[in-house]
């Protein structure tokens, strides 16, 4: 399978999460096997925010054009502030999904130092454009279950799917969360992207009967969120005719 292939399979997954406090990236992670009930992975940095304030979240799925206004009693919110993911439930007849969920790297395993993966992501550049990014691993942290990924630093992107190519097709490896930059010489040097691992995702949406048992299983927002990761720390190129500010 090309790039190109995995991209155009991946998109009808993927969407773009906007909350009053800035936007993010999403997809389709899992089905409940017994209802309509379906579950979006992202970065908990894109929606503990919102969740915590019970203000509303917007899904928009570009590749049909449609959005979705979840409001606090619309969905189920699921924080892992330890690894920044997230996941949000609700009722997936309300968006055009595939009927099936993306494959997940098998619980207990992950790749090794040098494979190839690529990402997907609405950065703020082009917020409108679903874009592509691909890096190596450069290593795998067992202990924080992620990974460090040679890579861009991209805001708008947290929370969208990692994957390596399969000859059957992409297989889903992490989350996007953060860049960590280097600044060993004072300036600003490529870094390092940080990609939380998938399995935690497994079950999740999976054995809820319906929307009120996921309900009654949400995160309890006791406590307000951390500030956001630095995740973008290069400013975008002035327009044309335009002054840096």
């Amino acid at each position: 399978m090309e790039w190109h292939q995995a991209i155009e399979q991946l998109s009808t997954y993927v969407v773009r999460i906007s909350t009053p406090r800035g936007s993010g990236t999403g997809w389709l992670v899992s089905l409940s096997k017994t209802s309509a009930v379906c579950a979006v992975a992202t970065a908990a940095h894109v929606v503990d925010h919102a969740h915590f304030w019970e203000q509303p979240v917007r899904i928009h799925h570009a590749v049909s054009g449609q959005s979705l206004l979840l409001r606090e009693a619309d969905r189920a919110i699921y924080l892992n502030e330890a690894l920044d993911s997230a996941g949000i439930v609700f009722d997936r007849r309300s968006l055009p999904f595939p009927a099936d969920a993306l494959p997940l790297m098998t619980e207990g395993r992950h790749l090794k130092q040098g494979v190839e993966i690529g990402w997907l992501g609405f950065p703020a550049v082009a917020s409108a454009e679903l874009c592509f990014f691909s890096g190596r691993v450069s290593a795998y942290l067992e202990k924080d279950e992620t990974y460090l990924v040679d890579g861009v630093a991209i805001n708008g992107v947290s929370g969208g799917p990692a994957f390596q190519l399969q000859p059957s097709g992409p297989r889903i490896i992490g989350v996007i969360s953060a860049y960590i930059p280097n600044r060993a010489t004072g300036d600003v040097l490529p870094g390092v992207s940080v990609v939380r691992d998938v399995t935690q995702f497994q079950n999740l949406a999976r054995e809820f009967k319906d929307f009120d048992d996921a309900k009654s299983q949400e995160s309890v927002p006791d406590q307000p969120p951390p500030p956001m990761p630095e995740v973008d720390i290069v400013p975008p190129p002035p327009q044309s005719g335009s002054e840096p500010t």
